[in-house]
């Protein structure tokens, strides 16, 4: 299994989505489909067809996560560095073409949240700008095609 790196807080909050599927989502489709048995035939109860669609759904759920937190390993945020581009760090960088600028942090997958501008470390841009310094223009290929981006500044 591959080590995924990430932050106490994303450790934390995964360890908390574990837990609520365990203790509250778990019981709950248990329930549901103790609740479509006793309905009578199951070969044609749909009710307890989706609960146990659901079931399923749920345990893969669990299963991916506590095998993503038995991979983590923590980021020691304190040893990280602002000379050249990380993951866990803040990145503001500019588009060549258009003047706009933008910032992103560097986290691991799971952590990735692009509406707060939390990309993952593994994602075209983050991969083009790994190892970058400020004043560094860089060609990213991203799906639409290439884009240049000029680093303007690093930290943490």
């Amino acid at each position: 299994m591959a080590i995924t790196y990430m932050t106490d807080e994303g450790l934390r909050n995964l360890k908390e989505e574990l837990l609520h599927m365990e203790s509250v989502q778990r019981p709950e489709i248990s329930r549901q489909i103790a609740e479509a048995r006793d309905k009578g035939d199951l070969s044609e109860n749909a009710e307890y067809d989706a609960a146990k669609e659901a079931q399923g759904m749920l345990e893969a759920k669990i299963a991916q996560l506590k095998g993503l937190i038995a991979s983590a390993r923590l980021i020691d945020e304190s040893a990280i560095g602002t000379d050249e581009v990380k993951i866990m760090n803040k990145v503001t960088i500019k588009n060549t073409k258009t003047k706009k600028e933008m910032t992103y942090t560097l986290v691991s997958e799971s952590e990735a949240d692009l509406r707060s501008g939390r990309i993952a470390v593994n994602s075209p841009i983050a991969q083009g700008l790994l190892g970058k310094k400020v004043g560094d223009v860089t060609d990213i290929k991203v799906p639409s095609g290439t884009l240049t981006f000029e680093v303007l500044d690093i930290s943490i």
